[in-house]
């Protein structure tokens, strides 16, 4: 079973804490709305690849400190890497850190609040479910950099609203409230302030009781859904689902139906 316990560890630029299987990971630089320097970077691809490998991490829920998503890239160092490096290098690592968000097999939760713009916008996209604050605005702000797209938007946009929406936001670089941003399906729900926290922790807690193997081989299913053909994702869906008849897990599931209980998923 997933430890009960809360543990928490704070970072240069982030905390994590983590509670009865799920990890939150709060971007903490308020005073720059949580905008993400060279040392975030870092620690929140260290965090993501600690995270993909813990059978006891069942569900990561990403925010942000104070009121606020995150305000983007810090580019009050010019660019979005170390001075010291190559812009290209740096964008590489920035696309690591989208990778290594995007192959979480856990289910990934982006409780948003205040401003996502840019890389935060994003960021908070690349998760698989959005729940925002009514305060909440997204952008996708780089046009008025003078920037294209990053960390994934160029791909991560048309999917989640269709090609001419996801144009329409990213050449003109709007702020949209976050009615807006559930009407066109950038979020999946929007609920008052006061709400936020409990219904994220809801949302949470019940995919860290569910079945683990299972909703990792879910998640990639869909991921790749729009990749593939019709024959492909069945034969996809036959090789996972001989994998779940193969796990205790779905054993304990079959089990508690005819008990008339909550089955006890363990992950294997």
């Amino acid at each position: 079973m997933y430890r009960e316990e809360m543990s928490s560890n704070t970072f240069e630029t982030i905390e994590v804490t983590r509670s009865a299987g799920v990890v939150s990971i709060t971007l903490n630089r308020p005073e720059r709305k949580n905008a993400i320097n060279q040392v975030m970077w870092n620690e929140l691809l260290a965090n993501f690849h600690e995270i993909g490998q813990s059978a006891a991490d069942r569900v990561v829920v990403l925010t942000g400190a104070s009121g606020d998503f995150c305000s983007g890239a810090d580019l009050s160092g010019g660019g979005a890497g170390s001075p010291d490096k190559h812009q290209l290098a740096s964008m590489r690592h920035v696309g690591d850190v989208a990778l290594a968000l995007a192959r979480l097999p856990q289910p990934t939760i982006a409780k948003v609040r205040g401003v996502a713009v840019g890389a935060g916008c994003n960021m908070a996209l690349g998760c698989d479910l959005v729940v925002a604050s009514e305060n909440a605005r997204f952008s996708q702000i780089f046009a008025k950099r003078g920037l294209s797209l990053d960390f994934g938007g160029s791909w991560l946009l048309p999917r989640r609203i269709g090609l001419h929406k996801a144009k329409e936001l990213a050449f003109f670089a709007d702020i949209i409230s976050s009615a807006e941003a559930e009407s066109i399906g950038l979020v999946n729900r929007v609920v008052p302030d006061v709400e936020l926290d409990a219904f994220v922790d809801n949302w949470a807690q019940r995919l860290a009781q569910g079945p683990p193997i299972a909703l990792a081989m879910t998640k990639r299913l869909l991921n790749n859904s729009m990749n593939v053909t019709l024959e492909e994702a069945l034969d996809d869906e036959g090789l996972s689902q001989t994998v779940n008849f193969s796990t205790k897990d779905t054993g304990e599931a079959m089990k508690a139906f005819t008990e008339k209980r909550d089955p006890q998923f363990k992950g294997n």
